[in-house]
């Protein structure tokens, strides 16, 4: 009798203060904005982005990629070479930037869809080299162009999720513990192999991974606001206690467009206090319409309330 008192008492306490499993509290609405650039080499700069003071802003620089820069390229096990347009966004515009608006950071951008027209595979020789390559050609990089976080756009594999996992979350562990890192993203989408793997690496790592830049953009064009709700809700389950950030595409290729509804979308996740940012792709599609979708992202996430 006594023994079932206990355990009753211990099932009650147990209700009341949930024990702490490794995802945190889920977050708030936040100010943060995000975008990508430089992937697509037309001259787009960093000050032609229009940059709201009162958010909190990220560049991506896409992509630095672990293949060998010749007119054929190979993966290269970790050694990553630098593949945005770095001409137009070089080491002293990034200083630039930063020291002209002091809510800008910069990151970089892991893998990507392509390099040279051809797939850009995530193609480890073992956990232990990939690792030991990848942090040492990062960390120049990164301080070389005063760089602040590290996204992960892998998209293509051949390696299983558990090796991707411990690859990837001893990389951004490693960065964040060594000081040259603050944050860290990945960016999956709504793809069975994508996802095997994210999922892998978020079970494992999750705590280490500061935003998750979902690509809502992936879906079908056409996306409706409510198919939307219902996307946002199921990836906030896969990622669960991640701030799941928000997203569309400059080029409106798919998802749900910023003129059919995205900001309709935006502002009823704000008022249930899920609006945890907005991340576009990309600046250089943007350039064209003159950042119109950039500037209104930027505003509503503006509005503190």
């Amino acid at each position: 009798m006594e023994l079932s008192k206990l355990l009753i008492t211990l099932l009650i306490l147990q209700a009341i203060f949930p024990s702490h499993t490794s995802t945190q509290a889920a977050p708030a609405n936040s100010d943060l904005f995000r975008e990508y650039i430089g992937a697509e080499f037309n001259n787009v700069k960093f000050t032609d982005v229009p940059i709201n003071p009162n958010v909190d802003f990220h560049f991506i620089l896409s992509f630095a990629i672990d293949y060998d820069t010749s007119s054929s390229p190979s993966p290269t096990n970790g050694q990553f070479n630098v593949f945005w347009d770095s001409d137009n966004l070089s080491p002293s515009q990034v200083s630039s930037i930063k020291n002209q608006y002091s809510n800008v950071k910069v990151a970089l951008s892991l893998g990507g869809d392509s390099v040279q027209g051809g797939y850009a595979y995530f193609k480890p020789s073992s956990v232990d080299s990939w690792v030991s390559k990848a942090v040492s050609s990062l960390t120049k990089i990164i301080k070389q162009y005063n760089l602040d976080g590290i996204d992960i756009d892998y998209e293509h594999f051949q390696a299983d999720p558990d090796t991707f996992a411990e690859c990837i979350g001893k990389l951004i562990t490693n960065l964040k513990n060594n000081g040259v890192i603050s944050f860290a993203s990945i960016a999956p989408f709504d793809d069975d192999q994508v996802q095997s793997h994210y999922q892998a690496l978020w079970k494992k790592y999750g705590n280490q991974i500061d935003y998750v830049n979902f690509q809502f953009y992936a879906y079908d064009q056409g996306t409706t606001v409510s198919q939307f709700m219902s996307y946002f809700t199921t990836q906030s389950s896969n990622y669960n206690g991640g701030k799941v950030l928000v997203s569309f595409i400059s080029d409106g290729s798919g998802g749900l467009a910023p003129n059919d509804g995205f900001f309709t979308a935006c502002n009823r996740l704000k008022s249930q206090n899920q609006l945890h940012g907005i991340f576009v792709w990309s600046a250089d599609d943007s350039k064209a319409n003159g950042f119109r979708y950039e500037k209104q992202s930027q505003a509503l996430l503006a509005i503190r309330h």
